[in-house]
């Protein structure tokens, strides 16, 4: 039997977009009901995504460190990796995530439901929870369904040695030869773990360039670390199938500089995510979906039909949590009525590999290709004495700055911790910051974060760490 509930505001996902959303509503006075799929908070990006991804990454990170300092003088015994117990460590930092956000949501009051939703119409809402059904009329509605991993057509899944990013993260076993399908940020963070774990790494990607939204020189010490670390890397490259033998997976290629196949233990297929937006219900409301799969919105988050909102993947790229945190706190204000905007400048990526890469606002490419006229500060890390004290000399800071109005447009760094130091990036773009507002900013030093201003001295013309231009 269905049981019908009357509720005030829901939100329909409890990843980081989701649970922040929840969380600002109830803040600002509203009932929040928050219903999820699975029994514990922070969706892919807690679960099996972003916390677990970087936790190995950090363990690898100092597994290559270890490595770096025999250069310095200094060695270590044997190191040995025991997997079980690296899946605990991961799992108990998930774990303290997670009941974190349990404390959180019973401190706000804000209920919760463990079950799959879909819409039966504009105004209400079906949750399958165990053997029972529950029928929700609600005010208003978030949307914070997030994003799967996309399959290849054809590619016979159900073999448990074909990995998504989600078995990739749950550390089943360490292959001796591991395939990626796919050179993004999620590909290239993977062949960083399992080649720190000891796997074989062969990549393939169908574009021309690995990580194909950077700019190639931000790219470039990464690709000579790369070259050096895997078997092979082989781009403007196609999958066209994988044989399972009994032993091992037939990786089938098509590329002019790849061979016809490749054999593997394990295949990752790291091609992308989809919006999950084709099981909700959603035509059962007034919303027309864009190509992909996307729920358009404006800029206060809200869909076609006023009292609906969405945030995070289902808006489309980027697809990153932090853009969806930013959105998810937009609508809850939007829908408490609240003059809000989701209308940044800039919104950073971040590639987690080693070296990390970042950037943030227009990248060169995009500068190029639109005409842009831009002056450019690159400072490279081999004249940084804390780039070379931390043996991570292998890095640069740009900085794009339009020529018509001054300020500061795009930026990308390459090497230790970017992904920290863009941040700096991002708050001088919504500022509005100039070359000369970096400059005279004093930074200390040494310091990895004074690279930033030095790029910026470049184009000021105060640069005395390098020749002036």
């Amino acid at each position: 039997m269905r049981e019908k509930l009357e509720r005030d505001l829901v939100v329909l996902g409890g990843g980081p977009g989701g649970y922040s959303a929840a969380f600002r509503a109830a803040d600002l006075g509203r009932s929040v009901t928050l219903v999820e799929k699975d029994a514990v908070l922070g969706g892919v990006c807690l679960n099996v995504g972003c916390i677990p991804s970087k936790t190995l990454l950090h363990v690898t990170g100092v597994l290559e460190e270890t490595e770096r300092l025999r250069a310095a003088g200094v060695t270590f015994g044997n190191v040995s990796v025991d997997l079980q117990q690296l899946k605990a460590h991961k799992e108990g930092i998930i774990d303290t995530l997670t009941s974190g956000l349990d404390d959180l949501c019973k401190a706000r009051s804000v209920e919760r439901l463990e079950g799959y939703g879909s819409f039966l119409s504009e105004r209400s809402l079906l949750v399958k929870t165990g053997n029972k059904e529950l029928e929700i009329e609600f005010d208003d509605i978030i949307i914070a369904t997030g994003s799967r991993p996309v399959q290849i057509p054809g590619i016979r899944a159900e073999d448990p040695r074909i990995w998504d990013s989600t078995d990739a993260l749950a550390l089943k076993e360490i292959p001796k030869h591991l395939v990626i399908i796919g050179g993004g940020i999620i590909g290239m963070e993977a062949a960083e773990i399992y080649h720190g774990l000891g796997s074989e790494i062969i990549i393939v990607e169908m574009m021309k360039e690995l990580i194909p939204p950077a700019d190639r020189d931000l790219k470039q010490p990464l690709l000579s670390a790369a070259r050096k670390k895997y078997a092979a890397i082989y781009t403007s490259t196609k999958l066209t199938g994988i044989e399972a033998g009994e032993k091992a997976l037939t990786v089938q290629l098509e590329g002019k500089k790849a061979p016809a196949s490749v054999e593997a233990d394990a295949v990752l297929v790291a091609v992308g995510r989809k919006p999950n937006t084709d099981s909700i219900g959603i035509e059962h409301t007034g919303i027309t979906l864009s190509p992909g799969g996307i729920i358009p919105t404006d800029t206060a988050m809200r869909s076609t039909v006023d009292h609906i909102y969405a945030i995070g993947d289902v808006t489309g790229n980027p697809m990153l949590a932090h853009k969806a945190v930013h959105q998810g706190k937009c609508a809850a204000e939007a829908a408490s009525g609240r003059k809000s905007a989701f209308t940044p400048l800039a919104i950073p990526s971040v590639a987690y590999t080693s070296p990390e890469i970042a950037w943030v606002g227009m990248t060169e490419n995009e500068l190029k290709e639109g005409g842009i006229a831009y002056e450019k500060g690159s400072f490279p890390w081999q004249a940084s004495g804390r780039a070379l004290s931390e043996q991570a000399p292998a890095g640069v800071s740009k900085l794009l700055f339009s020529t018509e109005t001054g300020r500061l447009i795009g930026a990308g760094i390459t090497g230790l911790h970017a992904g920290e130091l863009i941040a700096e990036a991002a708050l001088a773009i919504e500022m509005g910051a100039a070359a000369e507002d970096i400059a005279q900013t004093i930074h200390p030093h040494p310091t990895l974060s004074e690279t930033f201003a030095l790029g910026s001295e470049i184009v000021d013309g105060s640069i005395t760490d390098l020749l002036p231009r």
